[in-house]
């Protein structure tokens, strides 16, 4: 284990965040907001000196292989969400500290949660750096810093399989660095192009840029103490429909497409699974609904946003979904498992990771009933190897198991059972709003200290997919 090295690009790592923190500094001073304005230059200047100094000197060995990645994925991100706590408790916009890192926590990994129950009253830089943490999440605080920086491709390739969303992290083109600033560069137009409309919708400029910050980290935070459904427009609505939806599939695909290769990318298997499961439940929440609103079109708005904004892992709103009969709530609670599509900035167990284990259960099954026929589990007319088919199974295993250890503790705390389960499952899938008190015109403040901390763990682990937090207990040992 390398560790001059880790602690090297974690250096990087907390320099390139106190370089962002620059931009609410901007947002601060234009809004005259002095408190705040003062709470993020002090914590941008401390992140870049120390940065700066301790990244003076380059460690002789940069080796960086998997273990290293790993581990400094889990170690900035941890810092992260401390550090970007400090401007909510320091600009006196979230007092208690635990709930300044629950917040910053939710963002970063695009989670979405909140514990406000004022968010109207906080400053602007604040609602800035709120939906902002979700849209460097989203693609992720290293991917961004390997956009800007020259990396080896090694190097590179190790990170950002650390951090990407998914069972496997590939590249298209022969240097790892060039496809990763194509990807950010896919991401930044597509986010232009949600704000630019949402302003022809009559979105203000702030509203406009926030949302669609969250919308593409898919993480959710709303300037507005009603979310989306305070704008009142079906056109706003359709807009972050649309866009929730394009950024829940593997960017991958839209690099194909723009590369001339659309037959390929319209072929593959796990978007046509989003899309069919997407769509069925549309159909199925919009029969079960249509009574309530009296329209089948009503219905099927609100369906369709709160579909997306499920399988997406937003956790925007337009309706409270507590109130709609059972049934659609169950098929709710069954699409924050699911997810978006792996190589997205959708949270979830991802749609392929789904795919696999129920082929790999028809296998099993035809196994059994013939045990001298030969299956295999394909993906997109392809063998998978029988590794990854097992990773996927190991994976599954440890998230469940974290996740019953995760609701067992929470249930300390006191709550009902909806909300207490729900809490979990939303936090751990990086889904936002779950049911009763953290449904989606509810909130996580009722939770005690140490609970909000167990499900900034919990957010942590989604959103890196467990294996680098865990790879933490192991710097010490020497293989």
């Amino acid at each position: 284990m390398n560790h001059k090295m880790i602690f090297y690009l974690t250096a990087q790592i907390i320099r390139a965040v106190g370089v962002l923190l620059l931009l609410p500094v901007i947002v601060a001073a234009v809004f005259g907001e002095m408190p705040s304005l003062l709470a993020f230059a002090g914590t941008a200047a401390g992140m870049i000196v120390f940065g700066t100094l301790v990244t003076l000197k380059k460690p002789e060995n940069k080796a960086v292989y998997a273990r290293e990645g790993m581990a400094v994925v889990a170690i900035a991100w941890i810092l992260m969400s401390i550090l970007g706590a400090l401007p909510y408790f320091l600009s006196g916009n979230i007092p208690e500290f635990a709930d300044a890192v629950f917040e910053t926590a939710s963002g970063l990994t695009t989670t979405g949660s909140t514990i406000l129950n004022d968010i109207e009253a906080m400053s602007h830089a604040c609602l800035f750096w709120r939906a902002f943490t979700h849209f460097i999440g989203g693609m992720g605080v290293l991917m961004f810093m390997l956009m800007i920086m020259p990396q080896t491709d090694t190097r590179t390739m190790h990170l950002v399989r650390a951090e990407s969303a998914g069972p496997t992290a590939g590249k298209l083109v022969a240097k790892m660095s060039l496809f990763v600033r194509i990807l950010y560069c896919i991401y930044l137009t597509l986010t232009v192009a949600e704000m630019l409309l949402l302003l022809c919708g009559g979105m203000p400029f702030f509203d406009a840029i926030t949302t669609a910050f969250s919308t593409a980290g898919t993480g959710g935070f709303s300037i507005r103490a009603g979310s989306i459904a305070d704008y009142n427009s079906a056109y706003i609505d359709f807009i972050v429909t649309l866009f929730m939806a394009l950024f829940s599939v593997n960017f991958t695909l839209y690099f194909l497409v723009i590369s001339g290769r659309i037959k390929q990318a319209l072929q593959n298997e796990e978007l046509h699974v989003f899309l069919g499961i997407t769509a069925v439940s549309i159909a199925l929440i919009t029969v079960n609904i249509t009574k309530i609103y009296g329209s089948v079109l009503t219905a099927l708005r609100y369906a369709g946003f709160q579909v997306l904004t499920i399988t997406s892992t937003a956790g925007f709103a337009t309706a409270d979904y507590t109130e709609w009969p059972f049934f659609s709530q169950m098929i709710l609670l069954i699409l924050m498992f699911v997810g978006g599509c792996a190589g997205s900035t959708g949270g979830g167990l991802k749609v392929m990771r789904i795919m696999v284990l129920c082929k790999s259960a028809y296998k099993e099954i035809r196994t059994t009933l013939s045990p001298r026929s030969v299956v295999v589990v394909k993906c997109d007319g392809r063998a998978l190897d029988k590794e990854v088919v097992h990773g996927i199974g190991y994976y599954f295993i440890v998230f469940m198991l974290i996740m019953t250890g995760s609701i067992l503790l929470l249930a300390l705390d006191g709550h009902d059972v909806p909300t207490t389960v729900t809490a979990v499952i939303t936090c751990m899938n990086n889904v936002g709003p779950g049911l009763n008190e953290v449904g989606p015109s509810g909130n996580f403040a009722g939770f005690s200290a140490w609970a909000k901390l167990l499900l900034s763990v919990d957010m942590l682990l989604g959103r890196l997919e467990i294996y680098p937090l865990l790879v933490l207990m192991t710097l010490r040992k020497k293989y």
